[in-house]
């Protein structure tokens, strides 16, 4: 059975799924085989300071860019960088703040993983809203740091939050020396639907925005002499 099958499946019964490394991996092929996904991992050494989780004590890197996606077609078209914004009813840090983020480098956008992983994730919006035959699909590469005893980083600083999207999306590109890290999704009265470490990468966690909630709980370093890094990339969909 085809994989996305199954996660859109998953989607629809639970709002939430997994999938292991080795199923992304296929799915991302031939882009993220040989030395596809080491060429896609080393982008997350490019990114920039984000000013606004510095305001709540998390030292974290990130870029954004944003993209028009039509499946059917095939057509992938990167769309003028403006700054992000989150609707009402999502996250209560940052409802209606514009944020301004340095773009994505040209290098990135053109990742022919990155192009494959948004296509995937076509496929399995698809499964939430089959009426829709374009998406905006944001993208957002994070990086999350943390150093010394008791120091720890925190993926959400905002706690516990919706999108405000249709499809949320959690990849893991890499990890090291870090502890925690913890991934929960939620419904909306607080029970816990899923939650899991993302630790190996190439491992995906995606939820139906529209009736869940998520939050990561703070990376601390293992070897308190060296630094702790979380890098995943975040990408969500939502009718264009």
């Amino acid at each position: 059975m085809d994989e996305t099958i199954t996660v859109r499946s998953a989607l629809n019964d639970t709002g939430a799924h997994l999938m292991p490394p080795d199923a992304v991996r296929a799915q991302l092929a031939p882009a993220a085989e040989g030395r596809g996904w080491e060429r896609f991992a080393a982008h997350w050494a490019s990114l920039a300071p984000d000013p606004y989780a510095s305001e709540q004590g998390t030292r974290r890197q990130r870029r954004y860019g944003q993209f028009l996606l039509h499946p059917a077609s095939g057509e992938l078209r990167r769309l003028p960088h403006v700054p992000f914004v989150q609707p009402d009813d999502s996250n209560p840090l940052y409802v209606q703040v514009d944020r301004h983020f340095e773009p994505l480098t040209d290098a990135f956008a053109d990742d022919p993983v990155l192009h494959a992983f948004l296509f995937l994730l076509g496929r399995l919006a698809e499964g939430l809203d089959p009426t829709t035959r374009d998406w905006s699909a944001k993208v957002h590469p994070f990086r999350v740091m943390a150093s010394g005893e008791g120091g720890e980083g925190s993926p959400t600083p905002e706690g516990r939050h919706r999108d405000g999207v249709t499809l949320v999306s959690s990849l893991l590109v890499s990890r090291a020396n870090a502890s925690g890290g913890r991934s929960t999704v939620y419904t909306p009265d607080g029970h816990e639907l899923l939650a899991t470490t993302l630790d190996a990468p190439g491992a995906l966690l995606v939820a139906d925005d529209r009736r869940t909630l998520h939050s990561v709980s703070p990376i601390r370093p293992v070897d308190p002499s060296a630094p702790a890094l979380r890098d995943v990339l975040v990408a969500t969909l939502a009718p264009a």
